[in-house]
């Protein structure tokens, strides 16, 4: 397969061509010329797109399907296509399934059905055995067979030894331990962030202290033992502040927010909408500032869109009843750009990789093209048929977003939208 690329503006910092319009020429999936123009005299496929852009190809750490058990909330097929076509060449596909891919004849099975695709999917496996908390899943085994970290998918680990042990354990094979921050027991029955909004509305709260304890207590866990830790999706300002300070001390830590808690507050839940019911929930004016403060400054070492697709009957029916859980592969990049400038959307989107095993290959000649197509001055409301996952949970609909995605080149395969 041999595309010729038209009038790109290269945003690649990593690129000797980084902040120019160039033409790029590419044969069997490798970079063979960069120029200003390059004449198509072989009548090579040729892209050309309005106000187009190119970057090295996305990365999400945090998306889920449904495949196997939960094919009505989304198939691995399709959503391989959402992600292709929401500019994501590669994702962390989290193990929350049923049954829970805990095992590495389950993580097998992912790769094996996502093989042969635009799209890279590198597995998360379950931490613990069926995601219960109860005793270690096989971590090894699932990462010989390409887990690239472990995680019991919005469920936290209550037992301090548990935790203790995974960190250590995983520490002899540089294995990723992702623990997520929540006391069950201070959270308990809540529904969305407790403030003068959720007593308002009469919903049961979720203090910011159930997450800063859970990040106190597993970063004092890590300070022990050494290991690498992963903590996804915060949301409050003093769990930046804690790992900020974490940091510091030079412990191995890394921390992912949801790209929705960086944009939406917990006033928006005035309508009842249970699109809006994520987890963690949504924070105050105060924590999206201090989350913002910590992507721009290093703390927050990537976003990611928590995809999380959940069918309508687990969605339209009362707020306290509604299942967690927002879609957020399609308009990633556009919610994005309505608090970053393009260059660090860019630079966030890539960011992660490394955490996660995942190889990152700059717009240079001679480099494997891996590489998403995007305008990012097009300005638009979301709306349902802009959405391409199975389920329509979509906490951005009816936003105003800045930014199109027009599709992705990578493992030799081109996804263009229609």
């Amino acid at each position: 397969m041999t595309i010729l690329i038209k009038s790109a503006t290269i945003i690649d910092p990593k690129s000797e061509f980084h902040n120019t319009i160039q033409d790029i020429l590419i044969e069997n999936g490798t970079i063979l010329k960069i120029s200003k123009n390059i004449k198509n005299t072989n009548d090579y496929e040729e892209i050309t797109l309005e106000n187009l852009h190119v970057s090295q190809g996305w990365f999400d750490s945090s998306v889920c399907f449904g495949e196997p058990g939960y094919e009505e909330r989304e198939t691995l097929k399709n959503g391989l296509k959402v992600a292709a076509s929401s500019g994501f060449t590669t994702i962390a596909l989290n193990p929350n399934t049923n049954p829970v891919i805990d095992t590495n004849a389950d993580i097998t099975f992912i790769t094996s059905k996502a093989n042969n695709n635009a799209v890279t999917v590198v597995p998360i496996g379950a931490l613990t055995i069926g995601s219960k908390g109860e005793d270690l899943a096989e971590l090894y085994d699932m990462s010989t067979s390409g887990a690239v970290a472990f995680y019991d998918y919005k469920k936290p680990v209550s037992n301090p030894n548990l935790m203790k042990i995974a960190l250590q354990y995983a520490s002899n094979f540089n294995g990723l331990v992702c623990s997520f921050p929540q006391e069950n027991k201070i959270s308990g029955h809540g529904v969305m962030n407790e403030n003068i909004t959720s007593t308002k509305l009469g919903l049961k709260g979720i203090p910011s202290l159930a997450e800063e304890l859970q990040v106190a207590r597993d970063l004092f866990l890590l300070e022990y033992t050494g290991g690498k830790l992963h903590i996804p999706t915060i949301s409050t300002a003093k769990s930046v502040a804690l790992i900020r300070e974490a940091k510091k001390s030079k412990l191995d830590v890394t921390c992912s927010v949801a790209i929705h808690n960086l944009c939406i507050l917990d006033e928006s839940l005035t309508n009842f909408d249970t699109n809006s019911k994520v987890l963690p929930p949504l924070r105050t004016q105060a924590d999206i500032e201090a989350l913002i403060t910590g992507v721009k400054d290093g703390t927050i070492d990537m976003v990611t869109s928590d995809h999380s697709p959940i069918d309508i009957e687990e969605k339209k029916v009362e707020f306290d009843h509604a299942e967690y859980g927002t879609i957020g592969l399609e308009s990633a990049f556009g919610a994005l750009q309505t608090v970053f400038t393009t260059k660090k959307t860019i630079e966030l989107l890539t960011k992660g990789k490394q955490h996660f095993g995942v190889k990152q290959s700059s717009i240079n000649i001679g480099s494997e093209a891996n590489i998403t197509l995007f305008n990012p001055d097009a300005k638009y409301t979301f709306e349902k048929g802009h959405i391409k996952s199975r389920s329509k949970n979509s906490i951005f609909l009816g936003s105003n977003l800045k930014g199109i995605v027009y599709g992705i080149l990578s493992n030799n395969k081109l996804h263009l939208n229609n």
